[in-house]
């Protein structure tokens, strides 16, 4: 299904459902970038939606590593499942359920990158902070102003350093009948850091 090393799938080669998030391609490939992903980690993916950041993650950790991707909205746990299926990956357990509650049961991470969770992302990255490697990484992906200054008051009271916020506004191609124009998606905050 996805025949390269490079990530990037196109939104398009995933299974949709209408209530349930995709973390576009190229915010995407960004965030994965700042994950600082290998061979063999330990990941999970908070809010995994539509599966997107895990299918990729499972591709750049390779079969000998392992994916946790967490979502409490069974709709986003059965498309995850599906997308799985059609890319054919079989490192990645999906969890049904409250992250807050699920983490605590989970081994210790490389890598946690947390998305849509339902307004609780200060008190996931407190909880996170707590079950990440020294020197693993956590990518937190933020739309809300209040969810990214929420954030940056937790990662600067925890032992995280290297913390990076990058935000990325994007624009795609679409086609009309006079010729083509740029739409502009919502701008999204990636803030990254490595724990100390």
């Amino acid at each position: 299904m996805w025949n390269y090393k490079t990530p990037g799938i196109p939104d398009e080669y995933f299974e949709r459902a209408e209530k349930v998030p995709i973390t576009k391609e190229e915010v995407r490939t960004i965030q994965l970038s700042k994950a600082r992903l290998n061979v063999g980690q330990t990941v999970y993916d908070i809010g995994c939606g539509s599966g997107s950041i895990s299918i990729e993650a499972a591709f750049q950790i390779e079969s000998s590593g392992k994916v946790l991707a967490i979502d409490y909205d069974e709709n986003a746990v059965e498309l995850t499942k599906k997308n799985l299926k059609k890319f054919n990956i079989s490192n990645v357990s999906v969890i049904f359920g409250n992250a807050k509650e699920k983490i605590l049961d989970l081994e210790e991470a490389d890598v946690i990158f947390i998305g849509g969770t339902g307004g609780d992302t200060a008190e996931i990255v407190k909880l996170s902070e707590n079950k990440l490697k020294t020197g693993g990484r956590i990518v937190i992906g933020t739309i809300l102003i209040e969810t990214l200054y929420s954030v940056l008051q937790i990662l600067d009271k925890l032992n995280f350093n290297s913390v990076d916020i990058t935000q990325v506004t994007i624009s795609k191609s679409r086609k009309t009948t006079t010729g083509t124009m740029m739409l502009a998606r919502n701008p999204v905050t990636i803030i990254s850091a490595t724990k100390a």
